[in-house]
């Protein structure tokens, strides 16, 4: 999946003072690296293993794989939007998930909906909707779950909603794999390939998110190079004491002739107990498949446990 390293060749300065340091030869491309991770890098801070953790790294995915088994209330708020960027159908509500001798089961304590968010037999209207159910919203009981990454990442299952549902993961959880079923896109998604890793900028710089000391790895495409490619931003925090992933903000896009998406994401997560948990997700995104409306769709989700 994520095959390929690349490896450095100079680090840099921050603060727009950049200056070339010893060769690492850890990546074919080069990094830029602050102050704070050159140092640690010199007094024996393994990057190259650091990396190799960016690119399998399953904290992530394991997150999100144990809300299924976890209490937890949640506000949903669902807009769909017409070209002007007006509100023209939405959800709002709170759901309230129960897990109780290793099944969970969930209950809508409110909900207000505006327009034609669903149909009249109260399937959803619009397809973004039927993902975001499918994701965070639970029918009836479901039993005998876990949050074991391992095996349910590559799963695309069959059907048009269980492959949009793997390829969705791919691009979420695990950014730099192929994702395969996408016409036209090719490769263009495997950031850490050689061959698309040329087209952007990679840097690791040393911040804090909540008070929490992290490394922050950044994807960036190089001037000139933003046309012809997928991700046009990926920025992750990871927590330096376990390398968990504790904010993520994307921004992708692609067009050709059959289809088009520009979506904006961050995800935040935090450490409930035992267990790292997603505390909110923010989207804003607009696609459309040949054949289809255009659906312009903004929602925010909200996690307490």
């Amino acid at each position: 999946m994520l095959n390929k390293l690349f490896i450095s060749a100079c680090c840099f300065l921050c603060f727009n003072t950049y200056a070339q340091q010893n060769d690492t030869s850890i990546f074919k491309y080069p990094i830029q690296m602050d102050d704070v991770v050159v140092n640690a890098a010199r007094g024996g801070w393994d990057v190259k293993g650091f990396i190799k953790r960016v690119q399998n790294d399953t904290t992530f995915y394991k997150a999100f794989r144990s809300l299924h088994i976890v209490s937890f209330t949640a506000t949903n708020d669902v807009k769909m939007l017409n070209k002007k960027g007006e509100v023209t159908a939405s959800l709002y509500s709170h759901t309230k998930q129960t897990v109780s001798d290793h099944c969970r089961t969930m209950q809508v304590i409110d909900e207000k909906v505006v327009g034609d968010f669903y149909k009249h037999n109260k399937e959803y209207n619009y397809y973004t909707a039927e993902l975001y159910a499918y994701f965070f919203f639970t029918k009836g009981t479901i039993c005998g779950e876990d949050n074991i990454v391992a095996g349910h990442l590559e799963d695309n299952g069959k059907g048009k909603l269980e492959k949009s549902k793997g390829q969705l993961k791919q691009l979420i959880f695990n950014p730099g794999a192929h994702i395969h079923g996408v016409p036209f896109m090719g490769d263009k998604a495997a950031i850490f390939d050689e061959d698309v890793a040329r087209h952007y900028d990679f840097k690791l710089l040393s911040d804090t998110y909540e008070g929490q000391d992290c490394y922050v790895f950044k994807v960036i495409p190089k001037q000139g190079e933003e046309g012809d490619i997928v991700y046009n931003e990926l920025s992750t925090w990871f927590r330096k004491t376990d390398y968990s992933i504790v904010a993520r903000d994307y921004s992708l896009s692609y067009h050709t002739l059959f289809y088009d998406f520009d979506v904006i994401m961050k995800v935040r997560t935090s450490q409930v107990g035992q267990h790292l948990l997603p505390t909110s997700i923010d989207y804003n995104g607009n696609w459309h498949v040949f054949s289809k409306k255009r659906e312009k769709v903004k929602f925010t989700i909200l996690f307490d446990y």
